[in-house]
This record gives C-alpha cells, sequence and structure tokens, in this order.
C-alpha cells in the first residue's frame, strides 16, 4: 500500500460548512491528517483516510491535487466498521 502524506489540505467556505456539520473543526482535521492510522483509495480518486485527533478517530475524503497537498470533500467521526479496521491495525502493530 502507497503511503500517503498529506502536507497541505486544502480549505474552503462550502468544506469548512460541511465538516461544521458534522462536528468537525479544521484543527482536527489537520491533527488527524498529521496522525494517519488508515487509507485507502476509493472511487473517483479519492482517499479514505483515518486518523486520531485526541481521542476521536476520524474519517477524512480527500482528493489529491499534487504531491502532498488534498482537497478535503468531508470528515465525519469513523464509522463502527471504519473504527474496527483501525483497531485490527493497531493490534497486529503491538503483537509485531
Amino acid at each position: 500500500m502507497t503511503r500517503i502524506i498529506v502536507k497541505e489540505i486544502i480549505f474552503n467556505a462550502w468544506n469548512k460548512k460541511h465538516i461544521k456539520k458534522h462536528g468537525i473543526t479544521e484543527e482536527e482535521v489537520e491533527e488527524a491528517s498529521g496522525n494517519l492510522i488508515y487509507h485507502k483509495r476509493t472511487y473517483k480518486g479519492r482517499y479514505l483516510l483515518i486518523g486520531r485527533a485526541g481521542r476521536r478517530l476520524i474519517s477524512l475524503v480527500l482528493i489529491r491535487k499534487r504531491e502532498g497537498k488534498y482537497y478535503l470533500i468531508t470528515s465525519r467521526d469513523s464509522s463502527r466498521k471504519e473504527r474496527r479496521k483501525v483497531y485490527e491495525k493497531e493490534g497486529k502493530k503491538q503483537n509485531s
């Protein structure tokens, strides 16, 4: 799996308003993108990233614009299925 390195997240009025509906702040998005645990490529060239912001597991959906620069489509608390993947991955690291 290719490692994703997020150097910059592009925010605009639309995605700021959208993440606010999900109870997520820009600071939490930045923190989660710096503490990535799991990522995968989804449809239409999008990426699903899961990271930690404090004690929260936050899912980010991004589109790559340039190397290290990503546009935020949405961010929300991770679903049960997504959290399970993270816990499995963390468990494998501890057992290694």
